[in-house]
């Protein structure tokens, strides 16, 4: 109560920048004669704990062995995302017998798909203050809680970022200053660095792609980043290590059911699994059954009672990747306030640029696919932020993505936006525990919550939570100069040994002693997958040893290829598959599956297939008569017989001329990325298609057009000239 007449102050007098400065003045004070709310616990691990697979993981075979044989667990998790990973791990370590199933690959669903953010939410905060909500203040200072341990137990994996909230109107300073203060107030001791303000000329010097015009200055506030598919994996490869049997590519069929002897109630007792890749089947018993699946909640719910209703509601957030240019190394951008009122991020990731997210409702699906209409919005709201001088391209976007968000549904809510990220556990008559909604970033707290409840609703004989701390998968032997050690010992390109140690930790050594002898000067070992992204083949090789069972896998989970640049993951799929064949003794039959379906992965959920669609929705030439014929010449060049198309053939015959040596097979997806109809051969219209698409900003970086360009230019200069694969987008 007192609580809510302090921050009653910060927002009773009609929200003028006096009122606001004076109430947050308040504020402070009142946190400073309450010590008892300022102080948080510090992150540190409770107990030693021991590892009985310190040195290696079991196989994926060996678990599947142990989770058939097991007599009984006391605790069975269905769900491999963030959530369930975290239930394992708090229940193993709490010396439970545990086991948990997914149905897919570990973090295959909504944990993969995220904003990347380890955040305690800004907006969240605002709706407390605004609406006296204690609740929801809560949630931000447990969340916040929870980004200092994760940032502290998976370093390698996460790190603090800077994120700047550009101002164009003079009193929005004041208030969002306010705001930004508060945040930082609220993380108390686990506030990451003090939030501070920028001129105008300091916030276009940190961020120069900004729009300069009516910019007042900014605001820059720190939260965390990660990469969510590798740390979803890392708290369940722990999870393993410490004794969890843990199993991808296992469905539950239906749940098993026993009478109480005592109450004659029927009780959940475990769940009928099926191995998807064999489509073996078998009974796994267990005292306790934790629903832990996210937006597919209530199918494992209606398999406990059909009539049970619904408790949650899908949300889907779509993001984009675009190339790294659009935004500095080391600084991302919030839009506090979108043309339709939700929030946009725009975020460096992994070299690149991650823009998102949306928020509208939608169905439950096991493969989100992201639409044109959210694609394009995002990049109209990027374009709001970004100087004139960026031309902000469809064709830019390299990979596009959609996440369902498992929001606990509020039924006097009309849509998804005002709907709180907290969550709910719930345990129904027949003794499944559910937990339901909830973020990534407490994933945690929601997992000690969760199995307090089991353990007191089924009576399990176990010890207190040690979650809290505890170091994930290569945390441990993980320093910020690994990297040079792996330059020095094993003679990887310095990009590529950062890459492995930012994502393996500790265990980057155990990746590059896999690493095969390039035959070159330098890089010694470390053969990459394709040209211009650090993932090298070894990876592969360690990614079946993480549980990795298809191609897809490793693309999506083990390395981040396909939510990267689509393409290049297009490409490095055919070695991929060759890699993994050979290591699990693939037939071509199964190879083939394997290369059809990861495809289909790419073109469908990463947003692939929208390239095409640029290029097939340019069937009306959009170019003037002077443009057409300077491209029908430029096509001439290479179809010297007349013939309307050009083949591999024709193009390696006119590079040959100008002294350029391509691959044959690079020359065949060059052409491949233009050839609509797929017949082997690129007509003068599809090339003119591309041309416009060019034009329009629907296409960019088109290795095809760039090579005709460049060895047009050539062949009338007649010097030599050298074709590097560009970005390429979709």
């Amino acid at each position: 109560m007192a609580f809510r007449k302090a921050l009653k102050h910060t927002v009773l007098i009609g929200g003028g920048a006096a009122a606001t400065f004076l109430g947050l003045s308040q504020l402070i004070e009142y946190k400073k004669t309450q010590p008892g709310l300022a102080r948080l616990a510090h992150v540190t691990a409770e107990a030693e704990l021991k590892v009985p697979f310190a040195d290696e993981l079991p196989s994926r075979q060996a678990q599947l062995r142990t989770l058939k044989s097991t007599e009984e667990f006391d605790v069975l998790i269905v769900g491999g995302g963030a959530t369930g990973a975290g239930c394992a791990l708090d229940a193993v370590t709490r010396n439970l017998k545990t086991a948990l199933v997914e149905r897919s690959d570990f973090s295959s669903g909504t944990s993969s798909r995220s904003t990347k953010l380890i955040h305690g939410g800004v907006r969240y905060l605002q709706k407390a203050i605004m609406q006296l909500d204690y609740e929801q203040y809560k949630m931000v200072k447990e969340a916040l809680h929870e980004r200092a341990n994760l940032l502290e137990i998976a370093p390698h994996l996460s790190a603090p970022l800077p994120i700047m909230l550009p101002v164009y109107k003079w009193w929005q300073l004041p208030y969002y200053w306010a705001g930004i203060k508060m945040y930082d107030l609220v993380a108390g001791i686990h506030c990451l660095k003090s939030s501070y303000v920028l001129s105008k000329t300091k916030a276009l010097e940190l961020f120069p792609m900004l729009k300069k015009d009516r910019l007042v200055g900014a605001i820059v506030y720190y939260d965390g980043q990660h990469n969510d598919a590798r740390m979803n994996l890392a708290i369940a490869l722990t999870a393993a290590r410490y004794g969890a049997c843990l199993t991808n590519y296992t469905e539950v069929v239906n749940l098993l059911k026993t009478t109480d002897p005592q109450t004659g109630k029927e009780k959940v007792c475990g769940a009928r699994c099926r191995d998807t890749i064999t489509g073996e089947e078998f009974d796994v018993k267990a005292k306790c059954v934790i629903n832990a699946t996210g937006p597919f909640t209530d199918s494992l719910r209606k398999m406990d009672n059909q009539e049970t209703r619904n408790i949650c509601q899908p949300s889907a957030g779509v993001h984009i990747v675009i190339p790294g240019y659009y935004s500095p190394d080391n600084m991302g951008l919030l839009d506090p306030a979108t043309s339709d009122g939700r929030v946009i991020f725009f975020l460096p990731w992994e070299k690149m640029t991650v823009a998102g997210t949306t928020d509208s409702p939608t169905s439950v699906t096991a493969h989100p696919i992201p639409g044109e209409d959210d694609i394009n919005f995002i990049l109209r709201e990027v374009r709001n932020y970004l100087s004139p001088d960026v031309e902000v391209r469809r064709g830019d976007v390299l990979a596009a993505w959609s996440g369902i968000r498992p929001l606990v549904t509020d039924p006097n809510s009309k849509d998804t936006q005002s709907i709180c990220r907290n969550h709910i556990v719930s345990i129904s008559d027949g003794g499944l525990v559910t937990i339901a909604g909830g973020k990534w970033t407490t994933y945690r707290s929601m997992a000690e919550e969760t199995l307090d409840a089991a353990i007191k609703a089924h009576n399990l004989p176990a010890e207190s939570c040690k979650s809290i701390g505890l170091m994930l998968e290569g945390a441990k032997g993980w320093t910020p100069t690994l990297y040079i050690r792996l330059v020095q010992d094993y003679g990887l390109e310095m990009e590529v040994a950062q890459h492995l140690a930012s994502t393996y930790g500790g265990r980057a050594f155990e990746v590059a002693k896999m690493a095969q002898v390039t035959g070159q000067r330098w890089p010694i070992v470390g053969k990459r997958l394709v040209s211009e992204f650090p993932y090298i083949e070894s990876e592969v090789l360690y990614a079946i040893k993480e549980y990795a069972c298809t191609a897809t896998d490793v693309i999506a989970r083990r390395t981040r290829l396909g939510f990267l640049n689509v393409q290049a993951a297009d490409e490095a799929l055919p070695r991929i598959v060759q890699i993994m064949g050979k290591e699990l003794g693939w037939s071509q039959e199964k190879k083939t599956a394997e290369l059809e379906a990861a495809k289909k992965f790419l073109y469908h959920e990463m947003g692939y297939r929208s390239r095409s669609e640029q290029l097939t929705k340019t069937s009306d030439i959009n170019l003037d008569n002077q443009e057409v014929a300077r491209y029908k010449k430029r096509f001439h060049k290479f179809d010297k017989e007349s013939k309307g198309f050009i083949t591999t053939v024709d193009v390696q015959q006119v590079l040959e001329s100008i002294n350029v040596n391509i691959d044959e097979n690079a020359l065949h997806e060059i052409l491949n990325e233009v050839d609509l109809n797929k017949n082997g051969q690129v007509e003068i219209d599809e090339f003119l298609q591309l041309m416009s698409a060019v034009k329009k900003g629907q296409v960019s970086g088109s290795r095809l057009a760039i090579l005709m360009k460049t060895a047009e230019e050539t062949l009338e200069k007649r010097g030599p000239v050298t074709v590097d694969r560009s970005g390429g987008g979709v």
